[in-house]
């Protein structure tokens, strides 16, 4: 590196490292550009016309608009999922039942109901919810038929603190 007076060449801004795109698609900026360019170098004698400028203007503001709609719907999205994934969270702790197809053979299903407390929940990277079960097994929360709000044994708890109590006495 070269320095002059002192300092590195390597921190001036044209020595800057550049950015480049690997996805070959022309952002905004890039259409800036070639306005821009289309601008400083246009035959003096033979000017862009209005309509042709107002055009390209109105393209490009298209574009960035399209552009901010689409990184606003992305976050959007990021946003749902993980709330997905605290909406299931509650789960956790309940009484499921779901729904399990069982093949009986090579052309007949059948449908069968099974409760389980869920244990825990996560999110998959193609942003579907898997809910674990209490016998360890994952299932998918499309899987799910009713969610009770107690396990069996806060119910078996509550039914013995309730056997237990004196019985109240009218005055």
């Amino acid at each position: 590196m070269t320095t002059t007076n002192g300092i590195d060449g390597s921190y001036y801004y044209e020595n800057r490292p550049k950015e480049q795109s690997n996805s070959g698609i022309l952002g905004k900026d890039d259409f800036l550009r070639i306005l821009i360019a289309q601008l400083q170098y246009q035959d003096p004698l033979n000017p862009m016309d209005d309509r042709e400028f107002i055009a390209q203007m109105a393209q490009f503001s298209s574009l960035e608009q399209m552009i901010n709609m689409n990184s606003a719907i992305q976050q959007f999205v990021k946003q749902q999922t993980s709330q997905t994934l605290v909406q299931h969270s509650e789960l956790i702790g309940k009484r499921v039942t779901w729904k399990r197809i069982i093949d009986i053979d090579e052309y007949r299903q059948k449908e069968e109901l099974v409760e389980n407390t869920v244990t825990s929940v996560r999110l998959e990277t193609n942003g579907n919810v898997s809910i674990q079960l209490d016998s360890g097994r994952w299932i998918s929360a499309d899987q799910l038929v009713q969610v009770s709000g107690k396990t069996n044994h806060q119910e078996e708890a509550e039914g013995d603190v309730g056997d237990n109590a004196p019985d109240e006495q009218e005055g």
